[in-house]
């Protein structure tokens, strides 16, 4: 088969296009004929050896945990009439996705919906579930004010849809004005291009003597500490990223907790044990929420395709913020 393969950390061009051997299921595991595999920012993490969520993994390495397609083969223990069905799953701590095959714990498999293709599972088993653990921390309503940063991305594309179908008014903020425009077309009541040094202006003009009243905070840096001055007393700054955050940043919350506990502020960050705690340790809840928004078509994911041989661009493209909606590689 084609796969991706990793053999030294480094740059994104460290990523090779190879012929490798087929992967066989062992006891408790499917092999599945990919058809999408979802690219995550803690791929690139880890294809730089930086650990994170997942361990550094040994070298040579195929990466990617988040895959779709069709049951080809199954391992002892599992009941074969899984064989040809449709599926998505998350691999967890192994990785293995970015390949014609990949193989999978049949515990973690889901079927694909007939209304949801590959790629959208993708999206949603992935990023799709982690919106359903963020959202979590909040309700939403028709008195909710939601200022979304980096709504162009994966996350930020279900939260503005999610809060626009609870009624909220929801305020996008992109990297330019194409993905702005993105923003707008996917249904935001104003979209923000937050580049220019006038956009909190803009949105407060927008408000007119409002507040927001929740800030989903995944790039830190100086876009959420512009963003924590938009939000009035009561308000919730719900933190599960730092994309924009410079290293000099990290020394440096956006703002203090004493400033935030003096006007009324709550700042929790919510990604990870928090998330997985609140749907009661089973991720899978999540994941399964996840699915059903989008086969009920409340929630469709946004999907930025490139080939399996295109794999070096797209972490390329994902690390310089020039991508919109989830990365997905296609064999």
């Amino acid at each position: 088969m084609h796969a991706i393969r990793l053999h030294a950390f480094g740059p994104a061009d460290n990523l090779r296009y190879e012929t490798v051997p087929d992967p066989s299921p062992g006891a408790g595991q499917v092999r599945i004929a990919v058809a999408a595999a979802g690219v995550h920012l803690v791929d690139t993490a880890l294809r730089k050896g930086l650990p994170g969520p997942y361990p550094v993994p040994e070298l040579p390495t195929i990466p990617g945990r988040e895959v779709a397609g069709t049951i080809d083969a199954v391992g002892a223990g599992v009941d074969p009439s899984w064989i040809g069905k449709q599926v998505v799953a998350h691999l967890g701590s192994a990785p293995g996705g970015y390949a014609e095959f990949a193989v999978a714990e049949a515990a973690r498999l889901h079927e694909i919906p007939a209304a949801l293709g590959p790629a959208g599972a993708v999206a949603m088993i992935g990023t799709g579930r982690t919106t359903m653990g963020i959202l979590q921390f909040t309700e939403l309503g028709p008195d909710s004010v939601v200022l979304v940063p980096a709504a162009a991305g994966g996350i930020g594309t279900l939260l503005v849809q999610f809060a626009k179908n609870a009624g909220a008014t929801v305020i996008g903020l992109a990297g330019g004005p194409a993905k702005a425009e993105l923003v707008q077309r996917n249904g935001a009541d104003l979209a923000v291009d937050y580049l220019l040094p006038d956009w909190p202006e803009q949105v407060r003009g927008f408000l007119a003597g409002r507040s927001a009243t929740v800030l989903f905070d995944s790039v830190g840096g100086e876009i959420a500490r512009a963003a924590l001055d938009l939000l009035g007393a009561g308000g919730q700054h719900l933190v599960f990223g730092a994309s924009a955050q410079s290293p000099a940043d990290a020394a440096t919350p956006a703002r203090s907790s004493e400033e935030l506990a003096a006007r009324g502020i709550t700042s929790e960050f919510v990604l990870g044990p928090p998330m997985i705690q609140r749907a009661g340790g089973d991720i899978r809840v999540l994941e399964e929420r996840a699915l059903a928004e989008a086969t009920a078509g409340r929630l469709r994911p946004a999907v930025q395709r490139f080939s399996l041989a295109e794999a070096a661009a797209a972490h390329h493209a994902l690390e310089t913020r020039a991508t919109t909606g989830k990365v997905v590689l296609i064999p």
